[in-house]
């Protein structure tokens, strides 16, 4: 690459080619240490059992949630993101989840319900 391309390029190729865990994998994981922590977890939608994204739906109140989606940072690393940056109403949260799946077949949606809105999630 050259120019302009070249310099914009943040992530170093390696990291998009190092081996990750399945999809389903993941997703056992999170349910199971949500399960240890004594809240509640299911999965709302099963996605592409290799490789599909992760979006976490956390009840905080009953009509309170929060969303959360697997990324990548400017340098590759693994992220969670809230594009709320906290917790809102319920009816946007579904929105924002309709709306990833439409243009990613592939999703998965675990669903967890937490009073303390904790997402039992690795950073």
């Amino acid at each position: 690459m050259t120019g302009e391309l070249a310099t914009k390029r943040r992530v170093p190729f390696n990291a998009l080619m190092e081996p990750r865990l399945k999809s389903h994998i993941r997703v056992g994981a999170h349910i199971r240490r949500a399960q240890a922590g004594g809240a509640f977890a299911t999965i709302a939608r099963r996605g592409d059992e290799d490789a599909g994204v992760v979006l976490v739906k956390i009840f905080q109140t009953r009509d309170a949630a929060r969303v959360l989606f697997e990324a990548r940072d400017e340098f590759g690393n693994h992220i969670w993101r809230d594009p709320f940056e906290g917790v809102t109403d319920e009816a946007s949260v579904d929105k924002f989840i309709e709306k990833e799946i439409n243009l990613d077949p592939d999703v998965w949606v675990l669903e967890i319900e937490d009073r303390d809105g904790r997402s039992f999630l690795e950073t």
